[in-house]
Protein backbone atom coordinates (compact mmCIF):
# COMPACT_ATOMS: atom_id res chain seq x y z
CA UNK A 1 0.00 0.00 0.00
CA UNK A 2 1.88 3.69 -0.93
CA UNK A 3 2.97 5.81 2.00
CA UNK A 4 0.39 8.48 0.80
CA UNK A 5 -2.52 6.21 1.01
CA UNK A 6 -1.98 5.67 4.64
CA UNK A 7 -1.12 9.22 5.45
CA UNK A 8 -4.53 10.01 3.73
CA UNK A 9 -6.37 7.24 5.64
CA UNK A 10 -4.69 8.46 8.91
CA UNK A 11 -5.99 11.67 8.25
CA UNK A 12 -9.81 10.76 7.22
CA UNK A 13 -10.34 7.55 10.03
CA UNK A 14 -7.73 8.34 12.17
CA UNK A 15 -5.64 4.49 12.07
CA UNK A 16 -2.09 5.44 12.14
CA UNK A 17 0.00 3.06 9.33
CA UNK A 18 1.16 0.82 11.82
CA UNK A 19 -2.27 -0.23 12.24
CA UNK A 20 -3.45 -0.12 8.87
CA UNK A 21 -0.24 -2.85 7.83
CA UNK A 22 -1.21 -5.44 10.65
CA UNK A 23 -5.20 -4.98 9.44
CA UNK A 24 -3.60 -5.52 6.16
CA UNK A 25 -1.42 -8.20 7.59
CA UNK A 26 -4.54 -9.94 9.56
CA UNK A 27 -6.61 -9.73 6.21
CA UNK A 28 -4.00 -11.81 4.24
CA UNK A 29 -3.29 -14.39 6.17
CA UNK A 30 -6.88 -15.26 7.16
CA UNK A 31 -7.24 -15.29 3.26
CA UNK A 32 -4.36 -17.22 2.35
CA UNK A 33 -5.35 -20.05 5.64
CA UNK A 34 -9.14 -19.86 3.99
CA UNK A 35 -8.35 -20.77 0.41
CA UNK A 36 -5.31 -22.96 1.78
CA UNK A 37 -7.92 -25.29 3.71
CA UNK A 38 -10.77 -25.12 1.11
CA UNK A 39 -8.46 -26.04 -2.01
CA UNK A 40 -7.79 -29.37 0.20
CA UNK A 41 -11.20 -30.13 0.76
CA UNK A 42 -11.87 -30.00 -2.81
CA UNK A 43 -8.76 -32.17 -3.59
CA UNK A 44 -10.18 -34.76 -0.80
CA UNK A 45 -13.69 -34.36 -2.51
CA UNK A 46 -12.38 -35.25 -5.63
CA UNK A 47 -10.39 -38.15 -4.41
CA UNK A 48 -13.04 -39.97 -2.27
CA UNK A 49 -17.04 -40.53 -2.17
CA UNK A 50 -16.97 -41.57 1.28
CA UNK A 51 -19.29 -39.07 3.70
CA UNK A 52 -17.18 -40.12 6.71
CA UNK A 53 -13.85 -39.18 5.22
CA UNK A 54 -15.10 -36.04 3.76
CA UNK A 55 -16.65 -34.52 7.10
CA UNK A 56 -13.42 -35.94 9.30
CA UNK A 57 -11.29 -34.01 7.08
CA UNK A 58 -13.56 -30.99 6.87
CA UNK A 59 -13.87 -31.21 10.60
CA UNK A 60 -10.02 -31.28 11.11
CA UNK A 61 -9.18 -28.41 8.85
CA UNK A 62 -11.43 -26.45 10.73
CA UNK A 63 -9.64 -26.82 13.92
CA UNK A 64 -6.20 -26.25 12.21
CA UNK A 65 -7.80 -23.36 10.63
CA UNK A 66 -8.63 -21.74 13.65
CA UNK A 67 -5.80 -22.54 15.42
CA UNK A 68 -3.43 -21.07 12.84
CA UNK A 69 -5.86 -18.00 12.92
CA UNK A 70 -5.03 -17.42 16.46
CA UNK A 71 -1.59 -18.03 16.16
CA UNK A 72 -1.23 -15.91 13.46
CA UNK A 73 -3.30 -12.77 14.64
CA UNK A 74 -1.24 -13.00 17.82
CA UNK A 75 1.79 -12.67 16.24
CA UNK A 76 0.58 -9.79 14.26
CA UNK A 77 -0.90 -7.82 17.00
CA UNK A 78 1.19 -8.69 19.93
CA UNK A 79 4.70 -8.30 19.37
CA UNK A 80 6.86 -9.57 22.31
CA UNK A 81 6.25 -12.06 24.84
CA UNK A 82 5.64 -9.94 27.79
CA UNK A 83 3.00 -7.92 25.70
CA UNK A 84 1.39 -11.31 25.61
CA UNK A 85 1.71 -12.04 29.16
CA UNK A 86 0.40 -9.24 30.41
CA UNK A 87 -2.82 -9.25 27.97
CA UNK A 88 -3.35 -12.64 29.31
CA UNK A 89 -3.23 -12.21 32.73
CA UNK A 90 -5.59 -9.07 32.68
CA UNK A 91 -8.36 -10.88 30.68
CA UNK A 92 -8.07 -14.62 32.46
CA UNK A 93 -9.85 -13.51 35.51
CA UNK A 94 -12.87 -11.77 33.87
CA UNK A 95 -13.05 -14.77 30.44
CA UNK A 96 -12.82 -17.24 34.04
CA UNK A 97 -16.09 -15.38 35.60
CA UNK A 98 -17.85 -14.28 32.34
CA UNK A 99 -16.83 -18.04 30.38
CA UNK A 100 -17.64 -20.12 32.72
CA UNK A 101 -19.76 -22.90 30.51
CA UNK A 102 -18.03 -22.34 27.48
CA UNK A 103 -14.97 -22.76 29.09
CA UNK A 104 -16.33 -26.12 30.83
CA UNK A 105 -17.35 -27.49 27.13
CA UNK A 106 -14.06 -26.69 25.35
CA UNK A 107 -12.27 -29.03 28.32
CA UNK A 108 -14.98 -31.19 27.63
CA UNK A 109 -14.13 -31.29 24.20
CA UNK A 110 -10.43 -31.90 24.63
CA UNK A 111 -11.55 -34.70 26.80
CA UNK A 112 -13.66 -36.21 24.04
CA UNK A 113 -10.80 -36.23 21.80
CA UNK A 114 -8.14 -37.44 24.20
CA UNK A 115 -10.06 -39.93 26.37
CA UNK A 116 -12.74 -40.45 23.03
CA UNK A 117 -15.79 -41.62 25.50
CA UNK A 118 -17.94 -41.14 22.64
CA UNK A 119 -17.48 -40.89 18.73
CA UNK A 120 -19.25 -40.24 15.20
CA UNK A 121 -21.17 -43.14 15.10
CA UNK A 122 -21.51 -44.21 18.40
CA UNK A 123 -24.76 -44.65 19.82
CA UNK A 124 -24.75 -43.08 23.23
CA UNK A 125 -27.01 -42.38 26.37
CA UNK A 126 -26.50 -39.19 28.34
CA UNK A 127 -28.60 -37.90 30.97
CA UNK A 128 -32.45 -38.19 29.96
CA UNK A 129 -31.12 -38.18 26.09
CA UNK A 130 -30.53 -40.77 23.57
CA UNK A 131 -28.92 -41.22 20.18
CA UNK A 132 -26.65 -41.57 17.90
CA UNK A 133 -23.47 -39.39 17.50
CA UNK A 134 -23.48 -37.22 14.41
CA UNK A 135 -21.78 -34.20 15.30
CA UNK A 136 -18.86 -32.80 17.66
CA UNK A 137 -17.51 -29.20 17.66
CA UNK A 138 -15.53 -27.28 20.01
CA UNK A 139 -19.17 -26.25 22.42
CA UNK A 140 -21.00 -29.46 21.96
CA UNK A 141 -21.78 -32.55 20.17
CA UNK A 142 -25.17 -33.49 18.41
CA UNK A 143 -27.54 -36.85 18.39
CA UNK A 144 -29.67 -37.72 16.31
CA UNK A 145 -32.34 -39.17 18.99
CA UNK A 146 -33.67 -42.39 19.18
CA UNK A 147 -36.66 -43.81 21.61
CA UNK A 148 -38.47 -40.96 23.55
CA UNK A 149 -42.29 -41.61 22.36
CA UNK A 150 -40.73 -44.26 19.88
CA UNK A 151 -39.87 -47.67 20.89
CA UNK A 152 -37.20 -50.22 20.91
CA UNK A 153 -34.33 -47.75 20.54
CA UNK A 154 -35.06 -45.99 17.59
CA UNK A 155 -35.10 -42.68 15.74
CA UNK A 156 -37.00 -40.34 16.62
CA UNK A 157 -36.44 -37.73 13.71
CA UNK A 158 -35.25 -35.16 15.76
CA UNK A 159 -31.45 -33.89 16.55
CA UNK A 160 -30.42 -33.12 20.18
CA UNK A 161 -27.21 -30.57 20.83
CA UNK A 162 -25.39 -31.08 24.19
CA UNK A 163 -23.03 -28.99 25.88
CA UNK A 164 -19.90 -31.05 25.63
CA UNK A 165 -19.30 -30.21 29.67
CA UNK A 166 -22.17 -32.56 31.03
CA UNK A 167 -19.34 -35.50 30.43
CA UNK A 168 -17.91 -34.47 33.55
CA UNK A 169 -21.53 -33.88 35.74
CA UNK A 170 -23.30 -36.38 33.92
CA UNK A 171 -23.13 -40.33 33.78
CA UNK A 172 -22.66 -41.36 29.85
CA UNK A 173 -23.42 -44.52 28.76
CA UNK A 174 -21.97 -45.89 25.28
CA UNK A 175 -23.20 -48.73 23.53
CA UNK A 176 -20.43 -49.21 21.15
CA UNK A 177 -17.80 -48.80 23.36
CA UNK A 178 -16.37 -52.34 24.89
CA UNK A 179 -18.62 -55.29 24.52
CA UNK A 180 -20.39 -53.84 21.54
CA UNK A 181 -23.21 -56.06 21.84
CA UNK A 182 -26.50 -55.94 24.10
CA UNK A 183 -28.08 -58.23 26.32
CA UNK A 184 -32.15 -58.21 24.92
CA UNK A 185 -35.30 -59.51 27.38
CA UNK A 186 -38.66 -60.80 25.56
CA UNK A 187 -40.96 -61.36 28.31
CA UNK A 188 -43.59 -64.53 27.56
CA UNK A 189 -46.64 -65.08 30.02
CA UNK A 190 -48.27 -68.21 29.48
CA UNK A 191 -51.34 -69.72 31.54
CA UNK A 192 -51.22 -71.65 34.37
CA UNK A 193 -53.14 -74.84 32.34
CA UNK A 194 -50.33 -74.15 29.55
CA UNK A 195 -47.25 -77.10 29.35
CA UNK A 196 -45.18 -74.49 30.55
CA UNK A 197 -41.97 -76.71 29.93
CA UNK A 198 -43.08 -77.32 26.56
CA UNK A 199 -43.25 -73.71 25.87
CA UNK A 200 -39.85 -72.86 27.56
CA UNK A 201 -38.47 -75.79 24.84
CA UNK A 202 -40.21 -73.89 22.22
CA UNK A 203 -37.97 -70.61 22.87
CA UNK A 204 -34.69 -72.01 23.76
CA UNK A 205 -35.32 -73.31 19.91
CA UNK A 206 -36.31 -69.89 18.95
CA UNK A 207 -32.99 -67.61 20.81
CA UNK A 208 -30.88 -70.80 18.63
CA UNK A 209 -31.68 -70.17 15.66
CA UNK A 210 -31.82 -66.72 16.24
CA UNK A 211 -27.89 -65.70 14.96
CA UNK A 212 -26.49 -68.54 15.48
CA UNK A 213 -22.56 -67.28 14.80
CA UNK A 214 -23.62 -64.41 17.78
CA UNK A 215 -22.10 -66.19 20.65
CA UNK A 216 -18.55 -66.86 18.58
CA UNK A 217 -18.94 -63.08 17.73
CA UNK A 218 -19.36 -62.36 21.41
CA UNK A 219 -16.37 -64.46 22.67
CA UNK A 220 -14.05 -62.23 20.24
CA UNK A 221 -15.30 -59.05 21.39
CA UNK A 222 -14.92 -59.74 24.48
CA UNK A 223 -11.35 -61.09 24.26
CA UNK A 224 -10.63 -57.54 22.07
CA UNK A 225 -12.57 -55.07 24.45
CA UNK A 226 -11.07 -57.29 28.00
CA UNK A 227 -7.40 -55.23 26.67
CA UNK A 228 -9.12 -51.92 28.77
CA UNK A 229 -11.82 -53.04 30.49
CA UNK A 230 -12.02 -55.72 33.10
CA UNK A 231 -15.28 -57.62 31.19
CA UNK A 232 -16.10 -61.19 31.85
CA UNK A 233 -19.19 -63.47 31.36
CA UNK A 234 -19.36 -66.63 32.30
CA UNK A 235 -22.62 -67.17 29.89
CA UNK A 236 -23.19 -65.90 26.42
CA UNK A 237 -25.49 -68.09 24.97
CA UNK A 238 -29.37 -67.20 25.19
CA UNK A 239 -30.92 -68.78 28.16
CA UNK A 240 -34.89 -68.46 29.32
CA UNK A 241 -35.67 -67.51 32.94
CA UNK A 242 -38.68 -69.39 34.88
CA UNK A 243 -40.75 -67.07 37.56
CA UNK A 244 -44.23 -67.36 38.02
CA UNK A 245 -46.52 -64.02 38.14
CA UNK A 246 -50.47 -63.40 39.35
CA UNK A 247 -51.35 -64.11 35.50
CA UNK A 248 -49.42 -67.06 34.76
CA UNK A 249 -46.12 -68.60 34.35
CA UNK A 250 -43.45 -65.55 32.65
CA UNK A 251 -41.09 -67.15 30.92
CA UNK A 252 -38.01 -64.52 30.09
CA UNK A 253 -35.81 -65.12 26.98
CA UNK A 254 -32.68 -63.45 27.28
CA UNK A 255 -30.41 -62.87 24.41
CA UNK A 256 -27.53 -60.99 22.77
CA UNK A 257 -27.83 -58.62 19.76
CA UNK A 258 -26.05 -55.62 18.08
CA UNK A 259 -27.64 -52.30 19.88
CA UNK A 260 -29.24 -51.23 16.20
CA UNK A 261 -30.88 -54.53 15.73
CA UNK A 262 -32.68 -54.63 18.99
CA UNK A 263 -36.05 -54.24 17.63
CA UNK A 264 -35.73 -56.12 14.23
CA UNK A 265 -34.75 -59.08 16.12
CA UNK A 266 -37.72 -58.92 18.28
CA UNK A 267 -39.54 -59.08 15.43
CA UNK A 268 -37.95 -62.19 14.18
CA UNK A 269 -38.57 -63.76 17.43
CA UNK A 270 -41.92 -62.96 17.94
CA UNK A 271 -42.98 -64.05 14.44
CA UNK A 272 -41.18 -67.49 15.46
CA UNK A 273 -42.50 -67.68 19.13
CA UNK A 274 -46.34 -66.95 17.84
CA UNK A 275 -45.91 -69.26 14.71
CA UNK A 276 -44.46 -72.72 17.05
CA UNK A 277 -47.21 -71.79 19.50
CA UNK A 278 -49.93 -71.72 17.07
CA UNK A 279 -48.76 -75.55 16.41
CA UNK A 280 -49.66 -76.43 20.17
CA UNK A 281 -53.13 -76.46 21.66
CA UNK A 282 -51.53 -77.06 25.12
CA UNK A 283 -50.04 -73.45 25.21
CA UNK A 284 -52.20 -70.19 25.42
CA UNK A 285 -50.98 -67.03 25.82
CA UNK A 286 -51.75 -64.99 29.05
CA UNK A 287 -53.31 -62.02 30.40
CA UNK A 288 -54.80 -60.85 33.12
CA UNK A 289 -58.67 -62.36 33.86
CA UNK A 290 -61.01 -62.61 36.24
CA UNK A 291 -62.62 -65.85 37.39
CA UNK A 292 -65.74 -66.77 39.14
CA UNK A 293 -66.15 -69.75 41.02
CA UNK A 294 -69.21 -71.76 41.25
CA UNK A 295 -69.01 -74.36 43.68
CA UNK A 296 -72.45 -76.59 42.96
CA UNK A 297 -71.61 -76.17 39.24
CA UNK A 298 -67.57 -77.43 39.74
CA UNK A 299 -68.77 -80.32 42.20
CA UNK A 300 -67.61 -78.63 45.70
CA UNK A 301 -69.66 -78.82 48.82
CA UNK A 302 -70.57 -75.92 50.19
CA UNK A 303 -71.25 -75.51 53.70
CA UNK A 304 -72.69 -72.15 55.54
CA UNK A 305 -71.58 -70.80 58.75
CA UNK A 306 -73.90 -70.41 61.82
CA UNK A 307 -75.29 -66.65 61.47
CA UNK A 308 -74.85 -67.04 57.54
CA UNK A 309 -77.68 -65.69 54.78
CA UNK A 310 -79.45 -68.39 52.81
Amino acid sequence: MPINLFHWIEDVLGITPEIQQKILLSLIAVAVIYITTFMIVILIKRRTDNVRTVYMWNKTLGYFRMFFFLVVLMRIWFEGVGELGTYFGLLSAGVAIALKDPLANFAGWIFILWRRPLELGDRIEIGEHKGDVIDIRIFQFTLMEIGNWVQADQSTGRIIHIPNGMIFTTPLSNYNKGFELIWNEIPVLVTFESDWKKAKKELEEVANHINPGMEATAKRKIKESAKKFMIYYKNLSPIVYTSVKDSGVLLTLRYLCEPRNRRGSENDIWENILQRFSHHADIDFAYPTTRFYDNSNEGKEYKFKEGSKK
